[in-house]
């Protein structure tokens, strides 16, 4: 009796956790990074760079992108000149936060045009305003369709 009642009361230890830690997350968190999605499918090059730090480095699906702030905005600017660069849509996402609450990290599922994705990211308090300081963009593999995968980048 005494194991299922520590089982049961540690069980809503942890769900209260869970609530708690996802009650605590800023509006303007979700609000920053759905709408620097937005802006990315809007094509607004520049409310979508304004979101990112000074230090911001994106992480893309190709093996060698890995872009600072400047290079991935070069990239990018001639997408968002056409008018539309890509529209991912977040279905779900987590937080989590470091001690002082000035950091904040989180993955999120996604839409794409790839299909199923995932990102995480960090963000970074600067001056009072959430920036995001990293992103990283991952493209969605099946564990029974890894070998088909690697046959593929491995001819």
């Amino acid at each position: 009796m005494r194991v299922r009642k520590s089982i049961l009361i540690g069980l809503l230890l942890v769900l209260k956790s869970v609530v708690f830690s996802q009650q605590e997350v800023p509006k303007s968190l979700n609000v920053l990074v759905d709408q620097w999605h937005i802006d990315a499918a809007n094509a607004n090059f520049t409310s979508y760079f304004s979101a990112v730090t000074d230090q911001f480095v994106f992480l893309g699906t190709a093996p060698g992108e890995r872009w600072e702030k400047g290079a991935f905005e070069s990239f990018c600017k001639p997408y968002f000149d056409k008018g539309k660069a890509w529209d991912f849509k977040p279905s779900e996402r987590f937080w989590m936060f470091s001690a002082d609450k000035k950091t904040a990290w989180f993955d999120e599922n996604l839409a794409t045009w790839m299909g199923g994705c995932r990102g995480s990211g960090v963000c970074e308090l600067v001056n009072g305003d959430w920036k995001i300081s990293y992103y990283n963009l991952t493209v969605l593999i099946e564990n029974e369709k890894i070998e088909q995968f690697i046959k593929l980048r491995n001819p």
